[in-house]
């Protein structure tokens, strides 16, 4: 099912179109604007009755639904954070089905940005990794120590910065000293909001103005809200406790 899944996505070009007119992709390489590539476009603001334009992911409809974990790693570390995940997967090969049902491990190449916040001073490697996540936030993911292990590799082995939009709270842990030009950024943003009316708990938090808003209550660490310390923080009644990682042992995750 996963190579059927890699195979449709390729042959389709994930969503890409090379003319907009003929609403088709013909193989690579697709080049020109974003509006004129992409087919997405406004569905998530069309009307409901419009049935042909709504997105399989619009939550005014029981549709699609996933969590997005993605950070860049610095490429003169990419080699060895995709080696540390190669041993995760000897380790526990069958840990890694599934996700590749969710478009897998996803990499894009980023240039290095001169912007203040932006992913990367240099060149870099993002890794998307989309995965099915239960409405339920008390309910553990399948094999979800896997998962937790390569994010906390990632962050805190590697460095990685992660995604402004597609993390868990515990992505921004430590985010702040990862952007040597924040000051710059604080400097503008205080000049054109000098009264914080563009600031919440969580922005302050995100840019090291305040404590980042996480939670120590049972159950945190199955949502992204805190990396476990002891049992409480996983689900003991249905087998999850905290545990070391497997490749990384400074990892702490929650593990049945």
């Amino acid at each position: 099912m996963g190579r059927v899944q890699v195979a449709s996505l390729q042959a389709m070009g994930n969503g890409l179109m090379n003319r907009k007119d003929k609403d088709s992709f013909t193989g690579y390489p697709v080049i020109g604007h974003h509006n004129l590539m992409q087919t997405s476009d406004s569905c998530l603001r069309s009307p409901e009755e419009e049935e042909g334009r709504i997105c399989s992911w619009d939550p005014r409809h029981n549709a699609m639904f996933f969590h997005q974990t993605t950070v860049s790693v610095g490429m003169a570390m990419v080699g060895e954070f995709i080696e540390d995940v190669k041993s995760l997967r000897r380790l526990r090969p069958h840990g890694f089905c599934g996700v590749d049902l969710y478009h897998g491990i996803v990499l894009r190449f980023i240039r290095g940005s001169a912007a203040f916040l932006g992913e990367e001073e240099e060149a870099a490697v993002s890794f998307d990794i989309t995965y099915y996540r239960s409405r339920d936030p008390a309910r553990p993911r399948l094999d979800m120590d896997l998962w937790e292990e390569i994010e906390q590799i990632a962050l805190f082995k590697y460095s990685a910065r992660p995604h402004w939009g597609k993390n868990r709270p515990v992505g921004f842990i430590g985010a702040a000293s990862k952007y040597p030009r924040l000051p710059r950024f604080l400097a503008v943003k205080d000049r054109f909001d000098p009264s914080g009316f563009f600031s919440s708990e969580w922005s302050d938090g995100l840019l090291g103005l305040g404590p980042l808003p996480l939670s120590q209550a049972d159950g945190c660490a199955l949502d992204g809200l805190c990396i476990c310390v002891n049992d409480a923080h996983c689900a003991p009644h249905l087998g999850y406790r905290c545990r070391p990682g497997l490749v990384y042992s400074e990892a702490r995750v929650c593990r049945e």
